[in-house]
């Protein structure tokens, strides 16, 4: 018989010697895999087989299973659930216990009550940190009928395992219909809840306004994408920190606040429809924010969706505000109805503004028309601690110059001025070839913007232009 060659000879032995570590070893191997992958691993050896039936981290998405229907995905998903949950060890307390579960799956009534069973098995053990639902739709396009027959079945589904759903720290929901008092209810029937996100949901009744009143629940992050429902006013919800809210399309604003003490990040993130006038953030925001610290804004290179206010209207909100984003402003508009922030805002640290504009943005149809923004900033007013101003999408424009100059006169303890003639788009990867287009900055040019900035003033802040080759790209 002939020997193996000593290469097939040596991987032989190394498997032999990994083999031979003690079980803690290898599971600390395979918590470092995908699931899928920890789950072959154990498939091929005889020594592993058992340590799949021991991790503490298992995250299942019904979408990773090759099948061709619904059926077949949440037999298979059901099947690999109830054998990772349920099969294991009658020992595995401790360090063996699972302590992260995130499920993604399809609404399959037959399917939820195994789901919920292999979850209340082992969250009654006590041990669980992190449990996760996440809902999946099996259509592209669903009608009111089905969003409406998937937000049924899953409240029924949280009926029925109210458990599971005491131990659920965050939920994932995708193309479902609520009933007015839905969404409280399930809030508050997860005693631990303190992330949800609600992805292209609505309300049966997309003609009025979801409200949520949770004055103790501990839900933290709140998370709405294109939501449907005239505005979501959020009454009582005392450890909410941080909204986000994208691709609202009724009326604006899109959110009211009520009793958020705890509020500390905001982001809005939306193109103007034609039916969607501008807005005051002081109706928006409440008073109780009082520890507002971050708003981002997006307004998709369409029209700016706020109106700008005197001090008197925001001074109470922004009294903490320390870091304002101003994304997709459209290039043709002005800047200097963004003083108005500086102005209300004392605590100010940084400013970014993005006017850039990729080529994959398409302008919807229905697009509210873009007008610029008219403010008559203050003459006198200053902001002591701002101390960084980041621009993407710069250009050697005199209104922008004028811009930059506005601020430094008033931002007098400004230390850092950063210009990026372009941005990278995490959609396309691609860098903002329009303004790349319309301004080139060379080393020549960076000096006579520095020196534009400059003349006239005792500021000592730094400026940096970040130079890129209109051809370049970031992935």
């Amino acid at each position: 018989m002939e020997s193996l060659p000593l290469h097939k000879r040596n991987v032989g032995r190394d498997d032999e010697r990994i083999s031979a570590l003690p079980d803690d070893l290898l599971l600390g191997i395979l918590e470092r895999l995908e699931l899928r992958e920890a789950v072959r691993a154990g498939a091929v050896s005889t020594r592993w087989r058992h340590l799949a039936h021991r991790l503490s981290r298992l995250h299942l998405n019904g979408r990773h299973f090759r099948c061709t229907t619904l059926l077949q995905y949440m037999d298979a998903f059901t099947g690999a659930a109830r054998s990772l949950l349920t099969d294991r060890d009658c020992d595995c307390n401790g360090s063996h216990a699972v302590k992260s579960i995130s499920l993604r799956f399809f609404l399959s009534a037959p399917h939820l009550s195994s789901i919920g069973r292999a979850v209340e098995h082992v969250v009654s053990r006590g041990e669980t940190k992190r449990l996760h639902f996440g809902t999946c739709s099996p259509y592209k396009r669903n009608t009111a009928l089905q969003l409406a027959e998937f937000g049924q079945q899953f409240m029924s589904f949280s009926r029925d395992y109210p458990l599971a759903f005491r131990w659920l720290t965050r939920l994932t929901l995708k193309n479902l219909a609520f009933g007015h008092p839905d969404v409280t209810d399930l809030i508050s029937a997860c005693d631990r809840l303190t992330h949800l996100t609600l992805s292209f949901c609505q309300l049966v009744d997309e003609h009025t306004p979801l409200k949520i009143n949770t004055p103790c629940s501990g839900i933290k992050d709140l998370e709405f994408i294109q939501f449907g429902c005239t505005q979501i006013e959020l009454i009582s919800v005392p450890k909410l920190s941080k909204v986000q809210c994208t691709s609202w399309r009724l009326a604006n604003p899109p959110v009211r606040f009520g009793y958020v003490p705890e509020l500390c990040n905001v982001s809005l993130t939306t193109g103007a429809m034609a039916w969607q006038a501008p807005f005051l953030l002081s109706k928006c925001l409440s008073g109780s924010a009082m520890n507002l610290s971050r708003i981002s804004l997006n307004f998709c290179h369409q029209m700016i969706w706020i109106q700008p206010e005197h001090l008197n209207q925001l001074a109470a909100i922004f009294r903490n505000l320390g870091h304002v984003s101003l994304f997709g402003i459209f290039p043709e508009c002005d800047l200097s109805w963004t003083l108005f922030i500086l102005d209300a805002a004392p605590a100010l640290f940084s400013l970014t503004l993005s006017r850039t504009r990729h080529s994959c943005v398409e302008t919807p149809k229905d697009s509210a028309e873009k007008t610029t923004v008219v403010w008559e900033p203050s003459k006198d007013s200053k902001n002591l601690k701002l101390k960084f101003l980041l621009i993407f999408g710069f250009e050697e424009e005199d209104k922008v110059i004028n811009y930059i100059r506005l601020v430094m006169e008033r931002a007098v303890g400004l230390k850092r001025i950063e210009l990026d003639v372009e941005r990278p788009c995490e959609y396309c990867k691609d860098t903002d070839l329009e303004s790349a287009t319309r301004s080139q900055v060379d080393e020549a040019s960076s000096h006579r913007i520095r020196e534009r900035l400059a003349h006239g003033s005792s500021s000592l802040v730094e400026i940096i232009i970040n130079v890129k080759s209109p051809n370049s790209s970031n992935c």
